[in-house]
């Protein structure tokens, strides 16, 4: 009896010690600068992303210079957008990309030529089709092929009927832009209300980093959803980080876009540049059964090694062979708007995604250094936030 006793005893001991080292594994984060951000939203089914993030962007930079929080309409910029890309992509016959997706150049656009407009202006995301969110199956599903039938047609002469067509369907599903409407006591049109932010769009500059165009020069970015090629201003990956310090420092926040496809990008809040040699390693995962794993599964095993994955080190090569190669994407755009350190000393940015209070840290995503590093597309941020940006002019 006494042996079994000592037996259950060691074995809770030994339990305790695992259950203490996983404890002391799991990820802690240090605030180390957090700048203000207005409510999680929740893009649901849609793919406005871009839209999401802008308008948080654009919000916190009202919050910064004025104090006052807004809730602007994501789904005024995307009517207005949509129909600027279908007339695009009519005049090049199709030969350009008509979807759901766009970038911070996109919404910055539309501010500048048609104004913005509050959440309560709009109808509110899905419910016009009996949804409490934005779902977009349905609608891009008539959408897609209808701008593709006016930009593919045989007629000789096109009328200028589609585009009637075309403003029904989004208003349909999006609801109608307002000519006026009124806001807190006062009566707007778009282009007032916008005026009435505080805010000068010719202020916000798109940054990149690729050595396929000459560093401090400005190009479009070869991506998929930059129909509009508005330009970026081109500087090294080092340079790159610093602007983003910089600007979180000086207490502004940096809307970002780019590649959330990555195994170290996962579904709880957390995104990691994995060194997946050394995770399946750490995880007793062979390569062949690695591969087997779906990306949350990846994604568990990741989080359970909390403060000790292992990152690979960014370089301006990597990025570059990546992107070439199309390993690295552009698929999501969020908001920067903090520094945090782990209890291992590795620092992090504070990431505002619109996927709802989801995850770990409801809403919050926070993304190493090195990750973003890894896997930016491009940054949209206030000239003023660094120096480094002084001279760059607006390239819309």
């Amino acid at each position: 009896m006494k042996k079994l006793i000592s037996i259950l005893l060691l074995s809770a001991a030994m339990l305790s010690a695992s259950a203490q080292d996983n404890d002391d594994n799991k990820l802690r984060f240090t605030t180390i600068k957090e700048n203000p951000i207005t409510s999680i939203k929740n893009q649901n089914r849609s793919g406005t992303c871009w839209a999401y993030a802008s308008m948080a962007f654009l919000e916190s930079e009202i919050l910064r210079k004025t104090g006052k929080t807004y809730n602007l309409s994501e789904m005024f910029v995307a009517n207005k957008d949509y129909m600027d890309c279908a007339v695009y992509n009519v005049r090049m016959h199709g030969d350009s990309r008509f979807s759901e997706g766009g970038s911070v150049s996109d919404a910055l656009q539309i501010a500048r030529r048609y104004g913005l407009c509050p959440e309560t202006a709009m109808a509110a995301p899905g419910s016009l089709t009996g949804d409490s969110l934005a779902n977009f199956g349905e609608f891009f599903s008539l959408l897609e092929p209808y701008v593709s039938a006016v930009a593919k047609n045989k007629a000789q002469k096109l009328s200028p009927q589609w585009r009637v067509g075309m403003q029904e369907i989004l208003d349909a599903y999006l609801g109608p832009c307002p000519e006026s409407f009124k806001y807190e006591g006062k009566t707007y049109s778009p282009t007032s209300f916008a005026q009435s932010l505080g805010l000068d769009f010719n202020e916000y500059v798109s940054v990149t980093s690729y050595t396929h165009h000459p560093f401090y020069t400005y190009f479009a970015v070869e991506a998929p959803y930059k129909w509009r090629w508005s330009l970026s201003y081109n500087v090294p990956m080092d340079e790159l980080m610093k602007i983003i310090d910089e600007a979180i420092e000086a207490g502004y926040t940096v809307a970002w876009g780019g590649d959330v496809s990555e195994d170290g990008f996962t579904r709880t809040g957390l995104a990691l540049a994995c060194d997946l040699q050394k995770v399946q390693d750490l995880t007793g995962s062979d390569a062949a059964r690695w591969l087997k794993l779906t990306k949350s599964e990846k994604g568990e095993k990741m989080v359970a090694l909390g403060a000790d994955v292992p990152e690979i080190t960014p370089t301006q090569e990597r990025r570059q062979e990546r992107f070439d190669n199309h390993q690295q994407t552009y698929d999501h755009v969020m908001l920067i708007y903090g520094i945090a350190r782990d209890q291992n000393g590795r620092e992090y940015y504070m990431v505002k995604n619109s996927w709802g209070e989801t995850g770990q840290y409801k809403g919050i995503w926070y993304m190493s250094k090195n990750y973003i590093a890894d896997n930016t597309t491009y940054i949209v941020v206030n000239k003023n936030a660094t120096p480094r940006l002084a001279k760059c002019t607006i390239t819309e």
